[in-house]
């Protein structure tokens, strides 16, 4: 009887270790997945898939869109290959490179940034992009642009094309501010939208447009990290 009760006990010992140690790397472990998820996404992105990606059916509903955990991200990996990504973001000046993502999908936003219109096109109107702030070491997905200043550019390629934008607003939004991504008659801007993950209020950046440019292979590297 002592026996099996001893056996019992360690068993119990060992599950909360294990549990402690779950807990423990749960949050690094996340982030170096999100990263790989993003280079994957970057790195073997093709004009291709852009085009095939943009005509994907995705939803846009804000309201269905959860904190960011290991199960989101886990889904994402399992279907990294159907992701319709159809173009790159960067922000040099604060190391943020990310894949564009069509539509606001869970599994989207475990990866890069997301799209929040259903017809945006990039360099037209106001091209918005939503994603999660995450507060690790490595600044994940949108967590750089707290560092952002104004008159910093911003970056979105199709393969095709390149724009550029530079920051000419960075404010602490209510989630219920969906009026900024909103068209502005006259204007080609950029908007960037935080999910803050436990937090009430959301960062927005918003750009204007500056420049358009042939994606050559030499200026895209702009892109990599």
């Amino acid at each position: 009887m002592k026996k099996g009760r001893r056996r019992g006990l360690w068993v119990v010992i060992v599950g909360l270790l294990l549990i402690g140690l779950i807990l423990l790397f749960n949050q690094p472990l996340k982030h170096t997945a999100i990263q790989l998820l993003s280079r994957h996404q970057m790195t073997h992105l093709t004009k291709k898939q852009v085009t095939i990606n943009r005509k994907a059916n995705t939803t846009f509903n804000f309201k269905q869109v959860k904190p960011l955990g290991i199960r989101e991200v886990t889904q994402a990996a399992t279907n990294a290959n159907q992701l319709p990504t159809v173009g790159k973001l960067a922000v040099p000046s604060v190391a943020l490179y990310l894949p564009v993502i069509k539509g606001l999908s869970n599994q989207a936003l475990a990866t890069g940034a997301a799209t929040m219109k259903a017809k945006q096109k990039m360099g037209q109107g106001n091209y918005a992009l939503a994603g999660h702030y995450l507060v690790a070491r490595n600044q994940a997905l949108f967590a750089p642009l707290e560092r952002v200043r104004l008159g910093s550019s911003v970056y979105l390629t199709d393969l095709t094309k390149i724009y550029q934008y530079e920051v000419i607003v960075k404010k602490v939004v209510n989630p219920y501010a969906t009026r900024l991504i909103n068209d502005v008659p006259g204007e080609e801007l950029v908007t960037l939208i935080t999910c803050a993950d436990g937090g009430v209020n959301r960062l927005a950046i918003q750009g204007r447009l500056l420049a358009i440019d042939n994606a050559t292979k030499a200026k895209l590297q702009l892109f990599k990290p």
